[in-house]
């Protein structure tokens, strides 16, 4: 039996370079991962059936990307076993904050150790990216500068910031927000060097953006209100496709000051940035 965390992640920028044949989008990004998310159980079974628990139930089976995961990894490596899984969810739906990768990721993980499936990170990177453009960045557990559609990966490190997340009270549709008309597709590719992650306390924003942002708060009013909101304590900004949105701070204090002035028909949560996921540590990989 294993239990297992899987964490969240803010994009710190988003930038689309291109758009490729077939829809996806050539991006550069800077993957933060944080000391918060989801949590996973996973219990070995004697048949070869995948069954999940979860608090959260309106998620058809064919959209779970948890039972997409355990399955492909079960056809991969031809195992004859099954097993029993619970979710408890505590990232919302449609929020950029990378919850179904990181779930899946985890899983991957996680029946690979359990099944004895003997995939190196690297297969399962493969594995995980016909799932989702996030979930390898969660495989390899690193905050890390980002390419391609996202599965190109530089390990990073930042100093360990933290951060004030909200939520708006929408889920965002990542297809639509990659479709619309009116979403920047030819910014200019930036180098690490120009990315700012040096200093007790870099300015993360500097010279970047979020492509992405424009269209969604056009799309989604509730996103501009709680940029508004936000922006009056500290330079905000939203993660991925959106909804959630978020601002840094140097310590937990500070970031608690301005949680406690949150108005009530908004949700969030404060959480540090780390460099390695502690899924890693969990099951001793690097």
């Amino acid at each position: 039996m294993l239990s297992l965390p899987a964490p969240a992640k803010l994009n710190l920028f988003l930038h689309i370079t291109n758009r490729r044949d077939g829809g996806y989008h050539e991006l550069q990004t800077f993957f933060q991962l944080l000391d918060y998310g989801d949590h996973l159980e996973f219990e070995l079974s004697d048949s070869s059936a995948l069954k999940i628990e979860s608090n959260l139930n309106n998620i058809a089976a064919e959209d779970n990307l948890i039972i997409k995961a355990a399955e492909l990894l079960q056809r991969h490596s031809n195992v004859q076993c099954g097993v029993s899984m619970k979710l408890t969810k505590v990232l919302p739906l449609g929020a950029g904050l990378g919850g179904g990768s990181s779930d899946a990721a985890t899983t991957l993980l996680a029946l690979n150790k359990l099944w004895k499936c003997g995939l190196s990170t690297d297969e399962l990177t493969k594995l995980g990216l016909t799932l989702g453009a996030d979930v390898p960045v969660f495989i390899r557990g690193h905050t890390s500068w980002a390419e391609g559609v996202g599965e190109k990966l530089t390990e990073m490190a930042l100093p360990e910031q933290w951060f004030l997340v909200i939520s708006p009270d929408c889920q965002v549709s990542t297809k639509q927000i990659f479709c619309h008309e009116q979403l920047t597709r030819n910014s200019s590719a930036i180098t690490i060097p120009a990315f700012p992650i040096s200093g007790a306390f870099p300015d993360i924003f500097s010279g970047t953006r979020n492509d992405c942002e424009a269209v969604a708060v056009k799309l989604y009013p509730e996103i501009g209100a709680a940029l508004n909101w936000l922006n009056n304590y500290a330079p905000a900004r939203m993660t991925g496709t959106g909804s959630s949105i978020f601002a840094s701070f140097t310590n937990r204090a500070a970031a608690e000051q301005v949680f406690a002035e949150l108005p009530e028909d908004l949700k969030g949560f404060i959480a540090q940035g780390i460099n390695k996921s502690p899924v890693l540590q969990a099951l001793g990989l690097n």
